[in-house]
């Protein structure tokens, strides 16, 4: 087993869901499979429009033969591994490059950099993580969100100084992943409700909204941005009973179930459909929405 970095671009060409699954040609066939079972780093290039630098980390469960194009295989991402970073990740910092495995003998970027796939040590996988998940200005969670367990604060502490495979190992805590992906939804929505876009922020700094996964955690919805929504406590009550559902044009639709119409309409934005994150990356992947609309939306 092997840390890898992937390179994934939001306006690939290839067939992937970075959630889910990354599709990749032959060449890469043996460099995908010595990850099969570790973590990997995706990775999007600098020229790529709105490039994310390293922005989330995966686990490889396997990899399979893609049924549908000859010559191309799937690495199939591990349900409820995925995580994006809190923090976009650049390429180099101020110290230089942070990928430094790409260097050559003389101290300059090498050829592998162009790699789609490609190895990482331990050491720079845990500088890109540890960059990438630092939580310096993480928004505070609501009043009335759970508390952390008993433990948390000082697990946290113990975290920064853990080996590489302990920190992964950190982030797969539940408790964990809510936080991170709570910062991650409402750093894409400027903390403001999808369906009534009201920024409420409450006199102790606490943003007044959820970050609502589309598809539950429970039905193997990922940890992604494109599976999440930033909702008030009422707009996500609603969503998750399927009172209001959001078509693929991001209309938002109203169940015929509901009882007061009018007073719903009176709470949505005027637009009549949900205040989208800019970066085209981070909006709801009609992969989801059609998902909470055939199991969660009452039409």
């Amino acid at each position: 087993m092997a840390f890898g970095v992937f390179i994934h671009r939001s306006d690939s060409i290839y067939e992937d869901s970075p959630a889910e699954r990354y599709q990749f040609p032959r060449q890469y066939l043996a460099r995908v499979e010595a990850c099969v079972g570790d973590w990997i780093i995706y990775y999007e290039p600098r020229k790529a429009q709105e490039s994310r630098g390293y922005f989330a980390i995966a686990k490889i469960q396997q990899v399979i033969a893609d049924p549908g194009t000859s010559g191309m295989y799937i690495a199939v991402i591990e349900p409820g591994s995925y995580l994006d970073f809190v923090n976009l990740v650049p390429f180099s910092g101020a110290d230089g490059l942070l990928e430094r495995g790409l260097l050559n003998e003389h101290g300059k970027i090498s050829g592998r950099a162009q790699s789609a796939v490609r190895p990482i040590s331990p050491t720079d996988f845990n500088r890109i993580t540890e960059l990438g998940f630092a939580e310096n200005t993480a928004l505070l969670p609501r009043v009335d969100a759970p508390a952390a367990l008993p433990g948390m604060q000082e697990e946290q502490a113990v975290f920064q100084h853990e080996q590489e495979r302990s920190r992964v190992a950190y982030l797969t805590s539940r408790i964990v992943r809510d936080r991170i992906f709570r910062s991650v939804v409402l750093r894409a929505y400027d903390a403001r409700c999808a369906v009534t876009s009201l920024k409420l922020i409450n006199g102790r700094g606490r943003a007044e909204v959820d970050a609502a996964h589309i598809r539950p955690v429970e039905a193997n919805g990922p940890d992604i941005v494109s599976n999440g929504l930033a909702l008030s406590g009422t707009a996500h009550w609603m969503f998750d009973r399927g009172l209001i559902g959001i078509a693929d044009d991001h209309e938002i639709l109203i169940s015929r179930y509901v009882n007061d119409t009018a007073g719903v309409r009176a709470m949505i934005n005027k637009t009549g459909r949900i205040l989208a994150p800019a970066r085209t990356a981070d909006r709801p992947h009609p992969h989801f929405l059609k998902w909470h609309r055939e199991n969660c939306f009452k039409a």
